[in-house]
């Protein structure tokens, strides 16, 4: 009885602030059927009611290890990588809003507007922990430092149909001067130092979202089919391109939670595909979308498949 009541609590020290992830991609995929299919069908309905209860699950669980084990929080927090994954919670949340905007805009009006604050205080306190008093290695650099910006650009792709205009053009603006930044800091670091750490390595997919996310925002914004839109949706091209020839040695690593970060990329350009498709009338960029869904779906799933295989297994919320 004793060893069982110290597991639990032991786990739950453990718990990451990385699990986040898992409600990012399961957000992206809602809003990638939303696309593809429609606000009221029961893919985007089905997966609206998933995603809002793994997050309510997630969210319930750090909860308890804020309140348990504070000490444990505050180390991640204190950790040069996994400072970063703290605005995914923030994110999560946007993600939730956009999604229920369709279906209960009064609910995803507030949620929005709980995710934005939280958003922004965050983005402050990361940025301002990476220029602080502590000391920062190149090896610490990673692409999961694109979280707090894409975080940022995602605050308009419901904000400016909510009518927040200013706000969202406050947080796009963020969003892409910390990206055009960090881009060159990323790059530096992968070209000019050791390669990334196995359990990184699923993060390099990540370069697929800022500009991807970053096209659906200035579409909200602009309400319009422009040459820099263009650019940003085409730069969500070329970086997954850059990706899929990294993938066979990614596939090949051992799984992590670090591997929910190619779902929301994917998810993004996506979603970018589909809505270039509409506002400039173009099948081309539907049948890309489409069939990036399709591999979002089947992804989805095996992630599911294998992080369900890992909880039982023990193989997460360990000790590193």
């Amino acid at each position: 009885m004793n060893d069982i009541s110290t597991a639990v609590p032991s786990r739950l020290e453990h718990f990451p602030i990385t699990f986040f992830a898992t409600t990012m991609g399961l957000g992206g995929l809602t809003l990638a059927l939303r696309a593809g299919f429609g606000a009221a069908s029961s893919l985007h309905l089905g997966a609206l009611a998933l995603t809002s209860l793994v997050f309510l699950a997630v969210a319930g669980l750090y909860l308890a290890k804020i309140l348990r084990h504070p000490a444990a929080v505050a180390s991640e927090w204190h950790h040069p990588v996994r400072l970063a994954f703290f605005p995914t919670i923030t994110i999560s949340i946007l993600i939730l809003a956009t999604a229920m905007l369709p279906v209960l805009p009064r609910t995803a009006a507030l949620v929005w507007l709980v995710g934005t604050i939280g958003q922004g205080a965050l983005t402050l306190a990361v940025v301002s922990g990476w220029i602080g008093a502590r000391s920062f290695q190149h090896g610490h650099i990673s692409p999961a430092w694109f979280i707090p910006a894409v975080g940022n650009v995602i605050v308009p792709v419901a904000g400016a149909q909510l009518g927040w205009t200013e706000t969202s053009w406050l947080f796009f603006s963020a969003g892409m001067i910390f990206w055009i930044m960090l881009l060159t800091v990323v790059f530096n670091r992968l070209i000019f130092h050791d390669p990334l750490p196995g359990r990184l390595q699923p993060t390099l997919v990540i370069l697929i979202a800022p500009p991807a996310v970053a096209y659906i925002a200035w579409v909200r914004l602009t309400d319009g089919n422009d040459a820099f839109g263009h650019v940003l949706l085409n730069l969500g091209y070329v970086f997954a391109a850059l990706v899929a020839t990294q993938l066979p040695r990614i596939m090949r690593l051992p799984f992590a939670l670090s591997f929910w970060a190619l779902s929301f990329p994917v998810a993004a350009l996506a979603i970018a595909s589909l809505l270039h498709a509409e506002v400039a009338a173009s099948p081309l960029h539907r049948d890309i979308g489409m069939a990036l869904t399709g591999v979002l779906s089947a992804l989805i799933l095996a992630l599911l498949w294998r992080t369900f295989r890992a909880i039982l297994a023990g193989e997460i919320c360990q000790p590193e």
